[in-house]
C-alpha cells in the first residue's frame, strides 16, 4: 500500500471536558490512536490534565489543556485560539461541557464539519431543564451526531426533537489484542491488588459517585458474604464517595473483605483477579469497562440499563438485575459462584459478543465513514 498523500490528510480536533477516568475518554483514545493515517489527531481537555493527558502524549497525539481549573473558564478565549491556530478540518465534541461551548464556538469560526459525540444517558439532562436547553439548542450547530447506544439515540429523538437522520449509531469499542483472556497472571494480579490467591473476588470498577451506586455493592457484598464467608470484594477507582463508602463497609461488619484498590491504571489487572465484575450503576451509556471486562472473560451481573442490555442477553452474554434490586444483584453473583460451568459458558459468549460487534476496528472505520461522508 502506498504512502498516504499528506495533503489529503484531515485535521481532528476533540473536544472533551476532562481527561480524568472515564468511558468517553477511552473512546477518544481510541479515536486518536487507532485509526486510518489519513486523519491526524489533536485533543483538547476544557480543564486540568488528567490520566489520559500522559496516555495520550506517550501515543505522540498532542494535547492541550484549555484551563487549569473546572470553574475557571478560560477555554472561551483558549478554546478559540486553538481552533484558529490548529484550523482542524473536524471539531469532534465528547460530553454535555463540550457540546454546549465547543460547539458554537467551532461552527462559528468556520470549521468544516462539527460532530457531537453522545456517550451516555445522562437524567440529570432530563431533571434541568436549563442544561436540556442548552444542550438541545447547541446541538443544532452540530452536522452529525453519533451515539454510543440505541438509548442515546432515542434520548435525542425524544427529549431533544433530533431527527432521525441525523444521528448514526455507532457502538463503544475496544482493542481486542490487549483486552484478551490470559493476558495478564491471575495470581501475579491478585498480589499487586492485596488480595488472596484463591478467594472468590467480586470487582467494581469506576468513578465512586453517585452514578456508579457502589452503596449497592457494598449492600450485595455483605448479602453475599453470609452465604460465602471467604468471599473478597474490589473497588478499583477512585472519587468523592470513598469516605462513605468506607465507613458503609465498617457498618455492615464487611471491611476486611473489601479492598479499595484507588485508581488500577492497567484494568486488566483487575478482571484477571476477578471471578464477577458487578456493576450496579444507576444510569449508563455503554460503559467501556463493561466491554473490557467482557472481552477478557469476565462473567458481568450489571443493572439492566440502557446500552448495557444493548450488549448482553439476559443468562446468555452476563445476568442482568433490576436498577437498585440488591436481592437481584445477590442471587445471580452466587449462581455464578456456586456453578463454576455456568460461569465458562457465559464467559465465552460474552468474549465472542465482544470480538463480533465491539472491535476498536469495527468503531474506527464507522466514525471515520461519517468524517467522509460529511465533510466538504
Amino acid at each position: 500500500m502506498g504512502k498516504t498523500n499528506l495533503h489529503s490528510v484531515k485535521r481532528v480536533l476533540h473536544v472533551i471536558d476532562s481527561l480524568h477516568l472515564g468511558g468517553a475518554q477511552e473512546v477518544v483514545q481510541n479515536l486518536a490512536t487507532c485509526g486510518s493515517p489519513r486523519f491526524k489527531h489533536e485533543v483538547a481537555t476544557m480543564h486540568g490534565r488528567g490520566i489520559y493527558w500522559n496516555r495520550l502524549r506517550d501515543a505522540g497525539i498532542a494535547v492541550h489543556s484549555l484551563s487549569p481549573h473546572k470553574h475557571l473558564p478560560l477555554y472561551l478565549a483558549t478554546l478559540p485560539a486553538l481552533i484558529l491556530s490548529t484550523r482542524p478540518d473536524i471539531l469532534h465534541c465528547h460530553l454535555i461541557p463540550s457540546n454546549i461551548i465547543a460547539k458554537p464556538i467551532g461552527s462559528l469560526l468556520g470549521v468544516p464539519l462539527v460532530i457531537n459525540h453522545d456517550h451516555t444517558n445522562d437524567p440529570h439532562r432530563i431533571d434541568n431543564k436549563l442544561l436540556l436547553a442548552l444542550d438541545k439548542s447547541t446541538n443544532r450547530f452540530a452536522r452529525h451526531i453519533i451515539a454510543v447506544a440505541a438509548a442515546c439515540r432515542d434520548f435525542l429523538i425524544h427529549h431533544e426533537s433530533i431527527p432521525p437522520e441525523k444521528i448514526t449509531l455507532v457502538p463503544n469499542a475496544i482493542d481486542l489484542r490487549r483486552f484478551s483472556p490470559g493476558t495478564i497472571d491471575r495470581r501475579e494480579s491478585r498480589a499487586k491488588l492485596g488480595l488472596p490467591p484463591e478467594a472468590p473476588v467480586i470487582a467494581g470498577v469506576g468513578r465512586l459517585n453517585p452514578q456508579k451506586n457502589f452503596s449497592l455493592f457494598l449492600e450485595i457484598a455483605a448479602a453475599v458474604s453470609a452465604e460465602i464467608p471467604d468471599a473478597r470484594f474490589l473497588l478499583a477507582g477512585e472519587g468523592p464517595e470513598e469516605p462513605l463508602l468506607r465507613e458503609q463497609a465498617s457498618t455492615l461488619g464487611i471491611a476486611d473483605r473489601v479492598v479499595f484498590a484507588g485508581y488500577v491504571p492497567d484494568t486488566r489487572l483487575v478482571y484477571s483477579a476477578s471471578d464477577i465484575l458487578l456493576m450496579p450503576s444507576r444510569f449508563e451509556g455503554l460503559p467501556m469497562t463493561l466491554l473490557e471486562a467482557m472481552a477478557m472473560g469476565l462473567p458481568v451481573v450489571a443493572s439492566n440499563l440502557d446500552g448495557i442490555a444493548e450488549v448482553i442477553t439476559d443468562a446468555c452474554e452476563g445476568f442482568l438485575a433490576e436498577p437498585g434490586h440488591a436481592p437481584a444483584f445477590t442471587s445471580r453473583i452466587l449462581q455464578l459462584l456456586q456453578d463454576p460451568s455456568l460461569a465458562s459458558r457465559i464467559a465465552t459468549s460474552a468474549r465472542a459478543t465482544i470480538e463480533t460487534n465491539h472491535s476498536v476496528e469495527k468503531m474506527t472505520s464507522a466514525v471515520e465513514a461519517i468524517y467522509d461522508r460529511f465533510l466538504p
